[in-house]
């Protein structure tokens, strides 16, 4: 059976080393390559084209992010499957990763019996599935993106302003991770500001207005049948958190 072709990047050498030494008697895989350079990196991803790549984000010349889109934008050439190991903490980082093209985000240290699961995991998932199941994910999220515009049509959200997308964004997001609405002003709006490259407090700014075009629209009984229950009247307005968690929940129920 021929061997796959593993290459390794890190910038620490002791933990390159022992990512060597973990495939040392493998049957199964074959290492192509080691070392601290994203740039060096693409170009033997080019020429000797592995199948698994093991990166750090932390490298030389090209990071692993600049890496990831490097490979994500290669034409013609069959792309490997990535899987990042960082010291760097945090959804948003884990978030970048997997939207840049990466399978799987591990925080080190890494146990060397987990990182072997994860890697024959990769080892054995065909294009097929990954297309199949890339597919699958988008028809989920056009669907839940039309669920919840239709809450803002019939709440009186215009989808010209920029509160709309924001606002929509954080839903799926507390859709995705419920207990981040706990976290709004540290984690929710600092996220969505980073995908829209703009800041928090204009994110935050933009849903309130959002929600205030809504309430100043008058469809206070729209909203209440919405929810199935008298949740407000015309004088009183929920937070931000409050309409967010509120609309996650529905959709949660709804089976999103």
């Amino acid at each position: 059976m021929e061997k796959l072709k593993v290459l390794i990047l890190d910038d620490n050498d002791l933990q390159r080393e022992r990512t060597q030494e973990i495939f040392a008697n493998s049957e199964e895989y074959e290492i192509v390559s080691a070392l601290n350079d994203g740039l060096e990196a693409y170009n033997i991803i080019c020429d000797k084209k592995p199948d698994i790549v093991l990166s750090d984000i932390v490298l030389q010349n090209y990071d692993g992010f600049e890496l990831l889109e490097k490979i994500r934008d290669m034409e013609g050439l069959s792309k490997p499957k990535i899987l990042i190991m960082s010291s760097l903490k945090g959804d948003d980082f884990a978030q970048k990763a997997i939207d840049l093209g990466a399978s799987y985000y591990m925080v080190k240290p890494i146990v060397d019996e987990v990182l072997l699961k994860r890697i024959k995991a990769l080892s054995y998932s065909t294009t097929e599935n990954v297309k199949r199941f890339s597919s699958i994910k988008t028809q989920k999220n056009r669907a839940l993106e039309e669920k919840i515009s239709n809450v803002f049509i019939t709440v009186g959200i215009p989808a010209h302003i920029k509160g709309y997308q924001f606002l929509r964004e954080a839903i799926k997001m507390a859709i995705d991770e419920p207990d981040i609405i706990n976290s709004i002003t540290k984690q929710l709006y600092p996220s969505i500001a980073t995908r829209f490259s703009t800041s928090a407090s204009k994110v935050e700014r933009a849903i309130r207005h959002a929600i205030e075009v809504a309430w100043n629209r008058g469809k206070i009984e729209n909203i209440n049948a919405l929810f199935g229950i008298k949740v407000y009247n015309s004088n009183e307005k929920p937070t931000n958190g409050e309409f967010i968690a509120l609309v996650a929940d529905k959709m949660l129920i709804e089976g999103a």
